[in-house]
């Protein structure tokens, strides 16, 4: 049986004229109208929607332990494996003759800046800090809490939930798109990572679920990312003096959350005018600046050899642990208060929780990815996209969570850090560090990178869904569309925060996330079986990418 040329022309309907010209009609409306309904819902029935919403995502967290936990191994085996995999790892996305378009500095700060930038600001030194008093060897009474001996417990669990698991999600979810983009010549949106398992039958129905899954997702996971960065910005700007933000517990009330969502939309949706290019190109580089910046701070003023002395056992302990960690399930023993009972709400609270997260900002994260990476190879991608953003995040944890433990541990903090709410953690330790006028002009630039992050994450998500909306096509979209999910956007985070604060968006993007998830375990099948016969392609002299195919579809 001769071996035939892949799939490389996928017809998705696109409206020809009108409002929606250029768009895929089914995707794009049907998109908007769950967004909107669940904007409304919130609005209007907020006891209704909260009370919905936490039994479905209690039932999800409840019977998907294993799911979610065993799939970010995989993802992450899989990448290890396509970097490892002669075969695979020298195959360009593109065709003959593609090169990076970017520099490897604005990739790498891209990536980072739209990947997980805005979680370091406010986790980096909130999660150390609460593992550093709470994690499962506490729980199980190997070592006590908030002790000298539980420092390096507390950065292995932080690690393991921003290092090699969360950038594998993302770059399983890019490969997908850019190898079958790249070199099959087929449309930028997710339904097209799946032509080798579906081929032709993306075209109706079942690619329209899939795209429309994809946009679902990538709102609920941004607004989830958006919510964290909201509750710090309002926590920012009431350490600068800007007053009425917040409410008796130090977060933020209902106006500074108006406040920070109308300043976050307004600059991003303007930088999602001007195109990846040139306002979300110049805002990347702007946020890596100061974050290098910032980071030069904590280790020139920080717990500098504390530090360095938890970034490099941390990641030994990290590495080591790596494989009991990516598989071990703790389930109850229906005992309240047990032990066992312990362990597996602590696993649902943050493991699962993290991996529900990363899998939801995966289309988003992974199409971004995606975009600015066509002419690297398989092995350039995935060592680049889940290896160097993972260090990334381990210096920052280090050097920023690492002077906050330092400082309550050693330092005479008293608690003045630990006990303030996670975004104001690293105002509050600024403020311990410095006199009240460098903790002034320190605190301008932490709420300044924190605009730019939020502006760069806001930005790219609009253009990444109306990308998948118009059917992959990633030239100009039309403003009123761009001005439409800016606002949904906004709306989401504003609705979901006002109606039941973070725990709304939390159980919303953990359902929206779930039918991503098997999106994305069928890419990883789609990507190995691609890979695979390509190879016999090029064995028999048949052509794998698009401008040399000739033939029907044999996938």
């Amino acid at each position: 049986m001769s071996i035939k040329p892949p799939l490389m022309d996928l017809h998705i309907e696109t409206a020809d004229s009108g409002f929606y010209a250029g768009f895929s009609k089914n995707v794009a409306v049907i998109s908007k109208i769950i967004i909107a309904t669940l904007v409304i819902w919130a609005v209007v029935f907020p006891e209704s929607a909260g009370r919905i919403l936490n039994t479905i995502n209690g039932f999800i967290l409840a019977n998907t332990a294993y799911w979610y936990i065993w799939i970010v191994a995989l993802f992450v085996i899989l990448c290890i494996v396509l970097a490892l995999w002669p075969a695979a790892g020298r195959l360009r996305l593109g065709v003959e003759g593609d090169r990076p378009e970017f520099s490897n500095f604005s990739w790498f700060s891209m990536m980072f800046g739209a990947g997980i930038g805005v979680g370091m600001l406010t986790w980096a030194v909130a999660e150390p800090m609460y593992h550093f008093g709470n994690n499962p060897e506490v729980i199980q009474g190997m070592v006590e809490g908030s002790s000298a001996e539980n420092i390096r417990n507390a950065y292995k669990w932080s690690f393991l939930h921003w290092g090699f698991g969360a950038w594998a999600c993302y770059a399983i979810a890019g490969l997908a798109l850019a190898y079958f983009c790249y070199r099959r010549g087929l449309p930028l949106t997710m339904r097209s990572s799946l032509t080798p398992l579906f081929g032709k039958a993306l075209s109706g129905p079942l690619g329209h679920v899939i795209d429309i899954v994809a946009v679902v997702a990538t709102i609920l996971g941004v607004a989830q990312t958006l919510g964290f960065g909201v509750e710090q910005f309002v926590a920012g700007l009431t350490r600068i003096g800007v007053g009425g933000l917040t409410n008796e517990a130090g977060t933020a009330n209902t106006i500074g959350i108006v406040v920070a969502i109308l300043a976050i939309m307004a600059a991003s949706t303007a930088s999602a005018l001007s195109g990846v290019g040139k306002g979300i190109k110049w805002l990347s580089n702007l946020n890596m600046g100061l974050s290098i910046f910032l980071l030069s701070f904590f280790l020139l003023f920080g717990s500098t050899f504390f530090g360095l002395q938890a970034l490099v056992v941390g990641i030994w302990d990290y590495i080591i642990a790596l494989p009991d960690l990516l598989f071990r399930v703790w389930r109850t023993d229906g005992v309240e208060g047990s032990v066992a009972t312990k362990l597996e709400g602590w696993q649902g609270a943050w493991s699962v929780f993290y991996w529900a997260w990363w899998v939801a900002f995966a289309p988003f994260v992974g199409l971004f990815l995606a975009r600015i990476s066509k002419g690297r190879t398989i092995r350039e991608f995935v060592l680049g996209a889940m290896i160097v953003p993972s260090i990334m995040c381990f210096v920052w944890f280090t050097w920023a969570g690492g002077t906050a433990i330092d400082l309550e541990l050693n330092g005479g903090a008293n608690g003045s850090i630990a006990g303030a709410p996670d975004g104001d953690k690293i105002f509050a330790m600024i403020q311990f560090m410095l006199s009240d006028a460098l903790s002034w002009i320190m605190s301008v630039i932490i709420v300044v990178l924190l605009m730019t992050y939020l502006v760069t994450t806001a930005d790219s998500a609009v253009l990444i869904v109306n990308t998948i909306n118009a059917a992959g096509d990633e030239g100009p979209k039309a403003r009123p569309h761009i001005y439409f999910w800016g606002i949904a956007l906004g709306a989401v985070v504003a609705a979901l925060l006002i109606a039941g604060g973070h725990k709304a968006i939390t159980t919303a993007m953990v359902i929206g996330a779930f039918p991503f998830s098997v999106v994305m375990v069928l890419q990883c099948f789609a990507l190995v079986k691609a890979i695979w016969n390509d190879g016999k392609r090029e064995q028999a002299g048949v052509a794998s990418t698009a401008p040399e195919s000739v033939g029907a579809p044999a996938e």
